[in-house]
């Protein structure tokens, strides 16, 4: 159901830390959304060509979607946790970090041949 996009341009370290950094994200996303981990995607998409406010040093934009309805208090502890995490495992400064987060209709969230809906 939920399913985290990162987008980074920063050259991330090995593959090692980078699995670990995924695992991490995805039981935090399950945690802080209260959803079965099993239901979490995570996906990577590194060495991406990016420019941020005119600079192409490292940068990094991230996409949470969900099936069913963030609060904008949940978005913002969200934005605040993701960014110092992305911001740690990629070595990208949180001013450079965006997140766009988007709830989806569980009808329009096809999974195992179906929908949440």
């Amino acid at each position: 159901m939920p399913l985290l996009q990162v987008f980074t341009s920063a050259h991330p370290s090995d593959e090692h830390k980078r699995a670990q950094l995924l695992k991490g994200l995805s039981a935090l996303v399950a945690r802080v959304l209260g959803k079965p981990e099993s239901y979490v995607m995570i996906s990577l998409a590194a060495r991406a060509e990016m420019s941020f406010g005119g600079s192409s040093a490292p940068a990094c934009y991230a996409e949470l979607k969900n099936v069913g309805t963030l609060s904008p208090d949940q978005a913002e502890n969200l934005s605040k946790i993701l960014c110092q995490e992305l911001s740690t495992g990629f070595g990208v400064p949180e001013k450079r970090i965006y997140i766009e987060f988007t709830n989806a209709d569980g009808a329009m969230w096809g999974w195992n041949g179906g929908t949440f809906g």
